[in-house]
């Protein structure tokens, strides 16, 4: 059934609203999910209205998925959710250059951190080509300075 969902438009910031047509979940069922799934924390603006990033769209996506199509309870999905995590952590911190100011080693699997702190105080991990591509711009930045 994940084939029959919407494309996901190339914007920013989606709605609420707009998260719940993308993946046929309605808003309210958005809300109760970000109680249950720590990893799911979009960004809340005036009026606490959330605004849903790329990833996190994806991210509802799967969640839909583990608990409509597969078969999951909340608990197993959150299980599952958070060993896919773990297995996204592709970078150990041996993996950095000694002089790399991008991440340090996380507590929990050794996985490489960006510094920067997320709304509500999350941390972001970042994916392979995200790192490689910060640390092509430090090199350029380097060479020109």
């Amino acid at each position: 059934m994940e084939n029959s969902l919407p494309p996901i438009p190339a914007k920013r910031y989606f709605t609420i609203g707009e998260v719940g047509e993308l993946c046929c979940v309605k808003p309210h069922v958005l809300r109760y999910w970000e109680q249950e799934f720590t990893q799911l924390r979009p960004m809340k603006r005036r009026g606490n209205r959330r605004y849903y990033q790329h990833h996190e769209v994806l991210m509802v996506r799967r969640i839909r998925g583990l608990l409509y199509e597969q078969g999951f309870t909340i608990s197993g999905a959150r299980n599952k959710m958070l060993e896919t995590v773990g297995d996204d952590r592709q970078f150990k911190s041996d993996d950095l250059p000694d002089d790399a100011s991008l991440g340090a080693p996380d507590a929990l699997g050794g996985a490489a951190v960006v510094g920067l702190e997320g709304v509500q105080g999350t941390r972001h991990f970042l994916s392979a080509s995200v790192r490689d591509e910060l640390l092509q711009i430090r090199d350029l930045l380097a060479e020109a300075g």
